[in-house]
């Protein structure tokens, strides 16, 4: 792909030249106007193997022919050159000057101006480059000898510049097609750069630590809202987990110190307390805190929960150590909004040798979707959008991951765990990662998507352990699943293995989104989560 940059400038567009009614001086005018798209905008060029300085590039190709001897056209037609090779071998002649008659007879290959350095144009805004290979010889081909010409004759010219018309306008399709595809492969080289761009130094990791409090404003605003707080208290398997891990693992609480990390309206903080914790400290930067400070003395709780606004990132905790420190910071497809960060961060600075975070343990898994009709919905609508083709608009919207509920019966294979995060001992950089998988398929069908969701477990010295999962086999949750929809479905065999890698990278301009690459059947696609 890195010889994709090309030094050409297009010249002016084609147009369909008006076709001949037979009469001699229509015929004049015909082969007038096929050269006429040379002469528009023209200016001096120079011959390819002397110093003269010619009017236009038809003038130029026709002196070559006269006084060179050299039909550049028959050249492009025998070695069947396309846009690069003929700039390259304008490049080749200008740079070596090599002899007229020495061209005519060269082999089939290797040409002599293969290489890539031949790209780069010899003359500054060379006019020969800005020709296109294939009008030079479809024009020359469609001059006809001014003779006069039968009805017969003059209606099979006309067929003739008819079809031939057709013919360039489907090259011209083709050679669009091929020119957006590799638009698509360079953006994807490009995200690719950035992805694998080198994250060993904590300047270049993105982390949420190193946003400003005024940069970081909108996602703790989000949270000041109180509706989002509900859906989460609502949200039984995510609150009850939690609530049954402290509850039925008092020993494990029993006189410790515990930090809450996004504290919310500190339920987390209350089930620690009632638990048996010594002390909890709950920081929280959003105005939700203060919420949350009514609610602890409306539970008489203020002996035991200290609470304090500010990123854990920018405060100081009354307390040097503490023994547990518990946050709800999962989001979307596990590590959307990056909350992981600042939980690793205070892990780091504040939790005592033998302490431990919970939850402790959480995998990321994949599955293959095969629904056909969310398909048709999402991406084949853009089709025929009444009566308009919008098809363009599939380019923007398959990249946007998808958050909602999957059907479990439009699973198609079973689930394949592609990162196990031990939250004790990872490290920030292991949280961006590429994995491969293999998914063994369980129907016969077409995959239409791929599905993402996690599991969590609170396991470290529990005596009754406690998980809950947010597939889409079993009770949803407020996380939902993540759906990665391909743009072009395929067809999978019952018993298959289908194997693919994904790579989960922040994104660089904003640290709470993701990244997520799938490099899956020969495709690769990048998608966003933000």
């Amino acid at each position: 792909m890195a010889e994709n940059t090309d030094p050409r400038f297009r010249g002016a567009p084609e147009e369909m030249p008006e076709l001949s009614d037979g009469d001699d001086e229509d015929i004049d005018d015909d082969e007038e106007e096929q050269w006429q798209w040379m002469e528009e905008d023209s200016q001096p060029v120079t011959c390819l193997f002397c110093n003269r300085l010619l009017s236009s590039v038809s003038t130029t190709l026709q002196h070559c022919t006269a006084e060179h001897q050299v039909k550049i056209v028959d050249i492009i037609r025998k070695h069947r050159l396309d846009d690069y090779g003929y700039i390259k071998m304008i490049n080749f002649i200008r740079s070596t000057k090599c002899d007229a008659l020495s061209l005519t007879g060269l082999p089939d290959a290797p040409l002599p101006w293969e290489s890539e350095d031949f790209l780069r144009p010899v003359l500054q805004d060379d006019p020969l480059l800005q020709t296109d290979p294939e009008e030079l010889c479809s024009v020359e081909g469609s001059i006809q000898p001014t003779c006069p010409l039968s009805v017969a004759e003059s209606h099979d010219a006309l067929l003739q510049k008819a079809q031939a018309a057709e013919e360039r306008a489907r090259r011209s399709e083709e050679a669009l097609a091929r020119a957006m595809d590799d638009l698509h492969k360079l953006k994807l080289l490009a995200q690719g750069l950035v992805l694998n761009a080198e994250t060993s130094k904590s300047g270049n990791l993105g982390t949420v630590a190193e946003l400003r409090e005024d940069e970081d404003e909108a996602y703790f605003s989000s949270y000041g809202h109180y509706s989002i707080h509900e859906e989460m208290l609502k949200d039984k398997v995510r609150t009850e987990s939690y609530r049954d891990f402290m509850y039925h693992n008092p020993e494990v609480f029993e006189d410790k110190v515990v930090l809450d990390v996004g504290c919310g309206t500190g339920i987390l903080s209350m089930f620690a307390a009632r638990s048996g914790a010594k002390k909890v400290i709950a920081v929280d930067q959003s105005e939700i805190i203060y919420q949350a400070m009514d609610i602890v003395r409306a539970n008489k709780l203020e002996d035991k929960i200290t609470l304090i606004k500010g990123r854990i990132e920018d405060i100081n905790l009354p307390v040097e150590k503490v023994d547990i420190i518990i946050s709800e910071w999962m989001g979307y497809f596990l590590l959307f909004e990056s909350m992981l960060d600042s939980v690793l961060y205070a892990r780091d600075l504040y939790l005592a040798d033998n302490g431990s975070v919970y939850p402790d343990l959480c995998n990321i898994s994949l599955a293959a979707v095969g629904d056909t009709q969310k398909h048709r919905d999402r991406i084949a609508f853009w089709d025929d959008v009444y009566g308009f083709n919008m098809s363009c608009m599939k380019k923007a919207v398959v990249p946007e991951a998808v958050v909602e509920v999957v059907k479990a019966d439009t699973l198609i294979s079973e689930p394949a765990v592609i990162q196990t995060i031990d939250c004790n001992r990872v490290c920030l950089s292991e949280l961006e990662f590429a994995s491969d998988f293999c998914m063994k398929i369980t129907n016969t069908t077409d995959c239409t998507a791929i599905v993402g969701y996690f599991d969590i477990f609170f396991d470290k010295g529990c005596s009754n352990k406690v998980m809950f999962s947010t597939g889409p086999q079993v009770t949803k949750t407020h996380w939902k699943q993540t759906v990665f929809l391909l743009e072009k479905p395929f067809s999978v065999q019952a018993g298959e293995e289908l194997r693919g890698k994904i790579t989960v990278r922040k994104n660089k301009k904003d640290p709470r989104s993701l990244l997520v690459t799938f490099d899956l059947r020969d495709r690769k696609q990048t998608y966003s989560l933000q």
